[in-house]
């Protein structure tokens, strides 16, 4: 029995080193795979760069193109149809020759007519002039009773129209007296009596004019 153990055990041990050593083994052997791939891959992220490829942008559509609006053609005016194709004018042919046409007689122009001259005076132009002193003409005696009843007294203006023949044809007042009886008195007084040389003009005795006056004073 204890010959039996003793064999039994020594094999168990011959069993537990080879099965040490296989481990050994296995365990080198991993080992030295291990530092191999560590070693490898150290040198790759050395050597190598990580380049990653950009992603390609995604282009955007074009936008869709703008319809062009034509713009409608510019109206055009139908061709105008012209016929060239005339036919010519007929000509007539005269065998007769037109009268001849009647000569033009120009009109002598009209003298010039120069006009009048007018007549040379034949003597000299003056107004009617009075024949004797005007002062006769009034006096005292001739002073109306109704005035001298009034007292009115004053000067009266006249202008007398003279005929061809002398004798006075109208008598009108210029300036009052204040007493229309001494104006009435002045032109029947004046227009009987004055006389007077005739207005000449070219030597013709004319109608002319003459103008006074007369002062009228109370008699005492």
């Amino acid at each position: 029995m204890a010959y039996a153990d003793q064999s039994m055990s020594g094999n168990k041990v011959t069993a537990i080193v080879i099965v040490a050593l296989i481990h050994v083994f296995i365990g080198y052997a991993l080992v030295t795979g291990l530092a191999y791939e560590a070693y490898k891959k150290a040198v790759e992220k050395v050597t190598t760069v990580d380049i990653k490829e950009e992603e390609p942008k995604k282009e955007e559509p074009p936008p869709p193109p703008e319809k062009k609006v034509e713009a409608p053609p510019p109206p055009v005016a139908p061709p105008v149809k012209i016929n060239v194709a005339t036919t010519p004018p007929q000509i007539q042919t005269v065998t007769t020759a037109p009268p001849p046409a009647p000569p033009v007689v120009l009109a002598a122009p009209a003298p010039i007519v120069a006009p009048p001259a007018p007549p040379a005076p034949t003597g000299p132009t003056s107004g009617a002039q009075p024949k004797g002193s005007p002062a006769s003409w009034a006096t005292n005696d001739d002073y109306p009773q109704a005035a001298i009843r009034k007292e009115a007294q004053g000067t009266t203006g006249f202008s007398l129209t003279v005929g061809p023949d002398g004798r006075v044809t109208g008598c009108t007042v210029t300036s009052s007296s204040g007493s229309p009886e001494l104006d009435d008195a002045t032109c029947k007084l004046v227009t009987r009596r004055a006389r007077f040389k005739p207005a000449v003009q070219n030597g013709t005795p004319v109608a002319g004019s003459f103008a006074s006056r007369i002062r009228w004073v109370l008699p005492e």
